[in-house]
């Protein structure tokens, strides 16, 4: 096997039994980075002399029979999440030379449990985006075709996963940034329950939504990496004071006992949805067969207010960040106008220069509604939605354990086909919103290809904190259909 194309768990076997140093394996990787990413456009930042020198310690500590969960395996992570010494910049202006004095939580543990940071990936601006056509920097491609979009806001991560660039990622989901951009890429990707992982160091959109998750080559690297960064952190006031078990038992549960007693609930809203292209809606259909066949039963389920899910997120999520990024006023730090006559000239030069269209669009529809007269008449009643939405998931999951359907009503489309059409491109998370809104985790796994090539994902969402239902029928999938050996040629 070629470098590159080991997973979590097979270099950290590789490397435990020593037939694989951790500086071979970053060299490796760190060159396929050089020769191919041009390309692709999945990294804003490599350092390479700062991975390299990790490895090398990685490789003392292996000598030394000192092993932790990811000693020695190259991690990307999405450039919104604070690393101490390596630029954090959100693929905005506004951030182009901000350097952290601090990681964030996720990233402390990583490093405690010996991954390498082998470098921060492309998004979105401020993760605002369906496409990774936001970023200040570049257009991120899909490894499996170069003229299509990646998805979005992770979808850095997601190409650096799919393209080999690394064992895996993590990318952030405030409306299905982790979920969509993988099931473009043709790889598995877990938004966790909010609260599961510590939001601390993640530069927020929209804090109520957020939430940090793995992007791997297969569903039992999910579970590793969700082992690492799962648990309580009294710097995060939304993290969840709930146990962690070991998720990588959800395998042995699916060993033990197939998906027997399992029950999927179809939503009877969702495939009434206009404009699902039929080759999702072939895909969907053939895994609803696979599940029938390990046992799983199917069963029609209603969640009654999904014609207001996407109108309700987006008035949440821009109020939420026109206050989150009202920091960034150029005074204590990031990029600030220096043309400017006075202080009030200043920020508005530059907020002007340094956010873009999609991130000034959003944060001037956050602001009005939220301002004086119309909170209550935008806000207050999405808020409200948003319980009814809670409601619904919480009714489902009294009859069915997991909520299958699509990922996105349509594959990866081509760069530049919606940029000019934010609505249309609002529309492509109708499937993946609804898990942020209620708070409940969701997973998206290969599931076939599209007729040019593409593929196109599944999505399974549990109730609170019952990751494991979602990784142990994910992994039944997965080795039914054994789609996690394939990657794009590059």
């Amino acid at each position: 096997m070629e470098y590159h194309e080991l997973t979590i768990e097979g270099a950290k076997k590789h490397l435990l039994e020593k037939k694989l140093s951790s500086v071979d394996l970053t060299s490796a990787l760190l060159d396929r980075i050089e020769k191919f990413d041009d390309g692709i456009g999945a990294f804003i930042t490599v350092d390479k002399q700062m991975a390299l020198e990790e490895a090398e310690n990685a490789d003392k500590d292996i000598a030394n029979n000192k092993f932790s969960t990811l000693t020695g395996v190259p991690i990307a992570l999405k450039d919104l999440l604070c690393t101490k010494g390596i630029k954090t910049t959100c693929a905005s202006k506004i951030l182009d030379n901000f350097v952290p004095q601090y990681n964030g939580t996720v990233v402390q543990k990583l490093k405690e449990s010996g991954a390498i940071i082998i470098g921060k990936t492309n998004l979105d601006e401020f993760a605002m985006g369906s496409s990774t056509e936001n970023s200040a920097y570049k257009n991120t491609t899909n490894p499996w075709n170069k003229a299509y979009v990646p998805g979005g806001s992770s979808g850095g991560s997601a190409a650096a996963v799919s393209a080999q660039f690394c064992c895996a990622a993590l990318g952030t989901d405030t409306g299905g940034s982790i979920r969509q951009p993988a099931s473009h890429c043709g790889v598995v990707g877990l938004k966790p329950t909010y609260g599961r992982v510590s939001r601390f160091g993640l530069v927020s959109y929209a804090s109520s939504l957020d939430q940090i998750g793995p992007i791997t080559k297969d569903v039992k690297d999910a579970a590793v990496l969700l082992n690492v960064i799962s648990g309580n952190d009294k710097m995060d006031s939304t993290s969840a004071k709930v146990d962690v078990p070991d998720f990588t038992k959800a395998m042995d549960q699916f060993e033990k006992g197939s998906l027997k007693g399992l029950t999927a609930g179809i939503p009877k809203e969702y495939l009434s949805v206009e404009g699902i292209d039929p080759e999702v809606e072939k895909v969907f259909n053939e895994a609803k067969l696979i599940f029938k066949d390990l046992g799983v039963q199917l069963k029609e389920i209603s969640l009654p207010h999904t014609d207001y899910v996407v109108a309700a997120y987006y008035i949440i999520a821009p109020c939420e960040a026109s206050s989150n990024l009202a920091r960034f006023d150029g005074v204590k730090y990031g990029f600030r106008d220096t043309s400017s006559d006075d202080l009030i000239d200043m920020y508005k030069k530059t907020k002007s220069k340094g956010f873009g269209p999609e991130v000034q669009r959003r944060i001037i529809i956050g602001t009005y509604a939220l301002s004086a007269g119309y909170y209550d008449a935008y806000y207050g009643r999405a808020s409200q939605v948003r319980t009814l939405i809670m409601e619904d998931f919480s009714n489902a999951f009294k009859s069915c354990d997991f909520v299958l359907s699509p990922v996105a009503p349509a594959p990866a489309f081509k760069i530049g086909e919606k940029v000019d059409d934010p609505l249309t491109m609002y529309l492509t998370d109708i499937f993946t919103l609804s898990a942020n809104m209620a708070g409940i985790p969701g997973i998206s796994i290969p599931a076939g290809y599209a007729s040019n090539g593409l593929p196109i994902g599944i999505q399974m969402m549990s109730n609170r904190f019952d990751e494991m239902s979602l990784l142990r029928a994910g992994y039944g999938f997965e080795k039914t259909i054994q789609l996690n050996k394939k990657f794009p040629n590059l």
